[in-house]
């Protein structure tokens, strides 16, 4: 039996200005100890203003919150939707998990939900991508009464347009929902999650009034999808752009290999006097990395560095720092790379990757080798990109017995499965130490396909090393995977060459010649920037299954 519905217009507020002079965690154990001194729950709505405060007001409070909150033998529906509410905002997904369980304990403790209640789970629910407790909850909307409530009817259609439901989302698309602009932008993000541009545009244009939220939807949609002139053209007619405006560019160019663009964008944001924030700093490092650009990532770490000064984040934005060291090992600047990761307290599994990756990516093998067994020493358990780096430093130093004690290391210690990756590593470590056979071996022996790249790194070693029959067979095995690159015939026909076959180079031209092929233009690679090619091209490969061979 439902009970009869109380309605308390306060309920949902503070009563007291307490939560204005709670400015930290300090502050709110100071307040709640001179309220226990003076007795904790004789000002019910005191305790309100504090389990606010920790909930919502205070960044970090909210497991003191939930402490707070565990104190009160019964809570009102207020205190109830304020943790919710908290768990439910959380970046923890652990937390937004523990707001439907808070949900779950208020019903069964006979409290009955409010709207507040069903807009907070509702959240939570969307932010889980969890359809059918979300499901469940529509229910309790329908049967409390709050179908015809604006604010949960809104939250509803972007539960099901995030989660994908969009018969559903358009269902409660009504006239009454069509005149609150929370409708309009929910159900525009819903089609363009799901890359229906189309529909999201349209739905775009019959906007009555477009907020900044409904362009920055339209703009994030055409950004992931990869339309950057179709995303331009709507920035350039934002009336009034936000910081996630700009990011959603500057992400965009960064994204779609652009990074001169980015740059470029992130000047115009300067001198129409935007400040950047993390997520700015973030893509832009990234757009360095990218390009190499080691003046402008000394530039966005004088600005890392200021805003550090002036809001103390320090280590607790941990992937700031991940990304100067990506971005100084990318520009092949080690030493500054090795500079920020001394200087960080709290390191995590990105931190040491980078530098790992990045070692392994300017040829310093030993240093690689080394900072891996600090990582281990560390307890931070390695994962594959780890022995990506790993392997490769292996590779360049010669170390083969060392690579193949790495490679047993990572399957059978860490159970981790070695990819198309880690099996180019270690055949062009067996390649480069002139272990042909064994190279052929190992990657005829593999549990998947071997691809293009191992069989041109093979074909790469029998130059190196002058093989002319296992050459022969490994540019075989890559004519039958594709035969419009000509740098593999012009490796074969130079294996010929340097073993004075001149009529097997000769019949590799005449090939060459009858495919069709456009030779490229020719370059030269210092060995360094070879390595550096190789690297990413095992980073970039994809594995393909035998099965999927034809």
């Amino acid at each position: 039996m439902i009970r009869k519905r109380t309605i308390d217009r306060s309920a949902n507020r503070p009563r007291s200005n307490l939560w204005q002079k709670c400015t930290n965690l300090r502050s709110l154990k100071q307040i709640h100890a001179s309220m226990v001194v003076n007795g904790f729950l004789s000002n019910i709505s005191t305790v309100r203003d504090l389990i606010f405060s920790a909930s919502v007001a205070i960044p970090g409070a909210l497991k003191y919150a939930l402490q707070l909150f565990d104190q009160i033998p019964e809570p009102d529906i207020f205190m109830w939707n304020t943790v919710i509410r908290g768990c439910s905002q959380s970046l923890k997904s652990d937390n937004a998990v523990h707001s439907v369980s808070l949900y779950t304990q208020m019903e069964e403790r006979g409290v009955i939900p409010d709207r507040y209640t069903f807009t907070f789970i509702l959240k939570a629910c969307t932010r889980l991508q969890w359809s059918t407790t979300g499901f469940g909850i529509h229910g309790k909307v329908v049967r409390y009464g709050f179908i015809s409530n604006a604010y949960v009817r809104n939250t509803l259609i972007n539960f099901h347009a995030k989660c994908g439901e969009l018969d559903i989302a358009n269902g409660l698309f009504d006239d009454s929902a069509k005149a609150h602009i929370a409708a309009w932008s929910a159900l525009t993000a819903g089609y363009a999650e799901r890359g229906k541009l189309v529909e999201a545009r349209r739905l775009f244009d019959e906007m009555p009034i477009k907020d900044l939220v409904s362009w920055n939807v339209m703009i994030t949609c055409y950004e992931k999808c990869g339309e950057m002139d179709k995303a331009r053209e709507l920035f350039d007619n934002v009336p009034k752009k936000d910081v996630v405006t700009w990011n959603v560019m500057i992400s965009g160019y960064v994204r779609c290999g652009s990074p001169k663009e980015a740059l470029n964008m992130f000047k115009e944001m300067r001198d129409v006097g935007e400040h950047p924030d993390e997520v700015t700093l973030l893509n832009l490092l990234s757009a360095c990395a990218d390009l190499g650009d080691l003046e402008n990532g000394k530039n966005l770490h004088s600005s890392i560095l200021e805003m550090a000064s002036v809001s103390g984040f320090g280590d607790a934005r941990t992937p700031i720092w991940n990304a100067l060291i990506d971005m100084y090992a990318k520009c092949g600047s080690i030493e500054r790379a090795m500079e920020v990761f001394r200087g960080m307290k709290d390191r995590d599994l990105s931190t040491w990757n980078s530098l790992v990756v990045g070692l392994a990516l300017h040829g310093h093998a030993v240093e690689t080798i080394d900072m891996f067994n600090e990582m281990q020493s560390s307890k931070i358990r390695p994962n594959e990109v780890t022995f990506i780096g790993v392997l490769v430093a292996c590779s360049h130093a010669g170390r083969v017995d060392e690579g193949h004690r790495y490679f047993s290391l990572m399957r059978d210690v860490y159970n981790i499965q070695p990819n198309i990756k880690h099996y180019g590593c270690m055949v062009d470590m067996l390649g480069r130490a002139g272990l042909l056979n064994e190279a052929f071996e190992f990657a005829e022996s593999m549990d998947i396909e071997p691809n293009a790249t191992i069989w041109r790194t093979l074909l790469g070693a029998c130059r190196i090393h002058g093989n002319v029959e296992l050459g022969k067979q490994a540019n075989e095995n890559l004519l039958r995977m594709r035969s419009d690159e000509s740098g593999d015939y012009v490796l074969l026909s130079n294996i010929y060459a340097c073993s004075g076959e001149w009529d097997r180079m000769e019949k590799v031209r005449k090939m060459f010649d009858d495919t069709g092929v456009k030779k490229l233009a020719a370059c030269s690679l210092i060995e360094g920037d070879n390595d550096k090619a190789m690297l990413k091209s095992l980073l970039s490969s994809e594995p393909k299954p035998r099965h999927q061979i034809s």
